[in-house]
């Protein structure tokens, strides 16, 4: 019973430490918000001596903020559909249909995740610039799509193999062919690895960086991440609207974690459903 107890402090201490590395950061973003620039100087973690509001009023009241919230959600958004609809597509196609050559097939898309996206950088760009994509939401939305499709292939794929084989048996004892079966039965039955991949890709989207720097010239379609510039001169960065303007512009996907997050580990499981 000792023994027992003492493992359960020191997962709740490992646990506890996990957290702090998580929660600190973030918590100093929120409060540096409030602070002035001096103030964040000597005192960049503790909570503000003089509480000033204005930051966070002057990042609300800039239209730019809400416009970049706008591209961003829409490239997050088509970028979420797209990479469920396909991953799902493609992962239900070799869980549940053998032809010549699958596990070659399977095997090439999953090379996407050995190589990080940085290192693909040039060559994508050259590519996105022959197709005329430049400064488009398509020119950022395509590539994210490609390059998340292979964790997303990765994880349907291990679900859907945890489906009953009964399940199809019957459908097609009913006349029920492959998309019928997919979208009727499947699907309604993998909310928790839709919930799963679709956290990833959301949050990945959300926070890119890289891709719409190279990719975007007109300040119009730049993401939120883009938006962080505004507030850098040419001599001097005002560090407590930075953090203010980050600590508004991560709400989305943190909530969208949060109201996710139930799903999530019966997804990464993959056995809520077998039978």
């Amino acid at each position: 019973m000792k023994k027992r107890f003492m493992n359960d402090w020191v997962k709740i201490c490992y646990l506890m430490l996990i957290a702090g590395f998580v929660l600190v950061p973030l918590l100093a973003a929120v409060l540096g918000g409030f602070k002035s620039l001096g103030e964040l100087q000597s005192n960049p973690i503790g909570l503000p001596n003089n509480w000033e509001f204005e930051h966070y009023g002057a990042v609300l009241n800039n239209p730019f903020l809400w416009n970049s919230m706008k591209n961003s959600f829409v490239i997050s958004s088509m970028t979420l559909i797209l990479t469920l609809l396909g991953g799902a597509m493609t992962a239900f196609t070799f869980s549940h249909i053998r032809f010549v050559g699958h596990r070659y097939v399977y095997s090439y898309f999953l090379l996407g995740m050995m190589f990080p996206f940085a290192t693909g950088i040039l060559p994508l760009f050259i590519k996105i610039r022959d197709l005329g994509l430049l400064d488009s939401f398509y020119g950022v939305v395509i590539p994210q799509v490609a390059f998340g499709l292979a964790m997303a292939i990765l994880l349907f794929k291990t679900f859907f193999e945890q489906l009953p084989a009964e399940l199809f048996d019957a459908a097609r004892v009913d006349g029920c062919g492959y998309a019928r079966f997919f979208f009727e039965i499947v699907i309604p039955l993998s909310t928790p690895i839709l919930a799963t991949v679709g956290v990833f890709v959301l949050v990945t989207s959300w926070n890119n960086y890289l891709l719409p720097l190279v990719v975007l010239n007109n300040s119009d379609l730049y993401p939120w991440t883009l938006g962080i510039m505004q507030y850098q001169g040419e001599f001097a960065v005002e560090w407590n609207k930075v953090l203010a303007y980050v600590s508004i512009t991560v709400l989305p996907a943190l909530a969208f974690f949060i109201v996710a997050q139930k799903y999530i580990v019966a997804g990464l499981t993959g056995g809520a459903v077998k039978g």
